[in-house]
């Protein structure tokens, strides 16, 4: 979100739970649903703390703006899922994304690796900022602006639980 500074951030999540269903035995897969924190939010590289600490108000209060909007959700019920091989899956995902205020169907194409109790997820996706009500900001007295389309990478690991 913030490389009008220059910079492709690398942002981490401190604050997050979710499930999933998923039988590897059978590629049937049930819900899917992930919550994150949005005041946990952290930018990862290495910067200034001068500089991470402006990325991350900018992030955190202009952009998100966590204290009207604390949580930032993914919903799916169902997902479509084939095998590549002995462990590795190939999911699609058809679920819904509420951030900032907005809900909005945002499918995701997913690579699943299976580790006995344990699924690493991976996937990139590309969303509009103004799809969600958030106006992209500029600085320098708009000399710098932020597009209105970003794109996201992820990767995530879910352990069984009994």
């Amino acid at each position: 979100m913030l490389s009008m500074m220059g910079h492709n951030p690398t942002i981490g999540i401190r604050t997050f739970h979710g499930e999933v269903e998923f039988d590897p035995e059978t590629c049937q897969a049930g819900k899917f649903r992930l919550a994150v924190q949005s005041a946990s939010l952290f930018v990862q590289d290495d910067l200034s703390d001068k500089d991470r600490r402006e990325m991350e108000r900018l992030m955190k209060d202009e952009i998100l703006e966590v204290g009207r909007y604390p949580e930032i959700t993914y919903e799916a019920s169902r997902a479509s899922v084939s095998k590549i091989d002995a462990a590795l899956f190939a999911a699609t995902i058809d679920g819904a994304l509420s951030l900032h205020g907005a809900t909005r169907a945002e499918p995701l194409s997913v690579r699943i690796l299976s580790m006995g109790d344990m699924l690493r997820a991976s996937g990139e996706f590309n969303l509009k900022q103004s799809d969600y009500q958030i106006k992209p900001i500029s600085v320098a007295g708009g000399a710098l602006k932020l597009k209105d389309e970003l794109k996201f990478s992820f990767e995530m690991v879910a352990r069984r639980q009994e």
